[in-house]
């Protein structure tokens, strides 16, 4: 699903108006559709027609609030390297749904490289990274290893349009 997902979104046409509303909602997804159509110098039905045509054709996938992990208390945090043992291959797609259930985790990559998996954690303390990789890397019988990094800051930044 992933390559055609892919291939089906190389060929999707995005024109400069296109551009502009995707940049401007991913600056500010709360913009409302007046401020968007007068940014882009269309009228408001033009825009609303635009934005829903963009989600539509699965180019934005969602709208979602930035929220601050210390500011909820949870001050630490890392990521964590897992490596699968060879013969758990086929668990791949076990694991991942496992992690997207734990509500430490923020972040799954499934990678392709030396690791399998970097698992991406907010916790209150080192305390909680240690009882998690404990309970739920270490006692799982399809993990051969984990590298723990603790994050000291971080940027994310959406694709540039």
């Amino acid at each position: 699903m992933v390559g055609q997902t892919k291939n089906l979104l190389s060929r999707i046409e995005l024109d400069e108006i296109d551009h502009a509303l995707i940049r401007l909602l991913t600056q500010n997804a709360r913009s409302t559709n007046a401020d968007l159509a007068a940014s882009v110098g269309i009228a408001q039905s033009t825009c609303i027609t635009r934005v829903r045509s963009l989600i539509d054709r699965g180019i934005i996938s969602g709208f979602s609030a930035n929220v601050e992990p210390a500011a909820l208390g949870l001050g630490t945090q890392v990521l964590i390297s897992v490596t699968l043992r060879a013969g758990a291959r086929a668990h791949l797609s076990e694991f991942m749904n496992d992690m997207r259930t734990r509500p430490e985790v923020i972040q799954v990559f499934f990678l392709g490289g030396a690791e399998d998996f970097i698992v991406h954690l907010a916790v209150a303390n080192p305390d909680e990274v240690r009882e998690f990789v404990l309970e739920n890397l270490s006692n799982n019988a399809t993990v051969a290893s984990t590298r723990t990094n603790l994050v000291f800051e971080h940027f994310h930044k959406g694709p540039a349009v």
